[in-house]
């Protein structure tokens, strides 16, 4: 029985995700929580298989938690659950720690199968992004071609400004100082061609929708 913990600050999406597993014979939901707090002092406490998380989590968002996790519970494996676009994160998510990236337009099918890969031991991408990745080429939308060339913790960085949080927030929830948070804000207005924080927020989120 795979144990699958639930983490998303949506209650309905919680709740339907408990009822869609509730006559599973091969997946039991051992907890469901709303932020990523929640989600690694459940992990610290309770035996957990596969995290299930969005990557918008409050008080710590998805990478944060992968970083965690791949350090202090490197036996969980992590699948994001997410509204964002798959070609602008999924990668950054797998380059942190993750073993999968499943849209929140997929069907329950997809679901039950990207967990049972992760399971075994597989990475879950859409078929779409996987060919992305095997041919060295892009099919769909633009956005993507930008978010591949950020780092990592650029990508975090940038998402995290755009959500509204503040550089002391940043640097707290990153576990770095407000002067290195303001080195990869800087680079970032760099690479996005922009002079100040709103033009960059702004742009960030444009380029989000291409």
């Amino acid at each position: 029985m795979i144990k699958l913990l639930i983490a998303d600050n949506h209650p309905i999406t919680r709740k339907g995700l408990e009822v869609l597993f509730s006559a599973a014979s091969n997946i039991k939901i051992v907890g469901s929580v709303e932020d990523g707090d929640a989600v690694l002092d459940f992990i610290k406490k309770n035996p957990v298989d596969i995290l299930l998380t969005e990557a918008d989590l409050p008080k710590l968002n998805g990478l944060t938690i992968l970083r965690h996790l791949k350090n202090e519970h490197p036996e969980v494996k992590t699948i994001i659950f997410s509204g964002q676009p798959e070609e602008v994160y999924a990668i950054n998510a797998i380059k942190a720690g993750a073993s999968g990236y499943i849209s929140k337009t997929v069907n329950v099918i997809t679901i039950n199968e990207a967990i049972m890969k992760v399971y075994e031991g597989g990475i879950h991408l859409s078929n779409e992004l996987t060919q992305q990745l095997a041919f060295g080429n892009r099919v769909g939308k633009s956005s993507g071609s930008f978010y591949k060339k950020l780092s990592t913790r650029e990508a975090e960085v940038l998402k995290l400004l755009t959500i509204g949080r503040k550089n002391k927030e940043i640097s707290k929830e990153l576990d770095i100082n407000e002067k290195t948070v303001s080195t990869y804000k800087a680079r970032l207005m760099r690479k996005l061609k922009v002079t100040n924080l709103v033009d960059l927020v702004n742009q960030a989120k444009l380029t989000e929708q291409l």
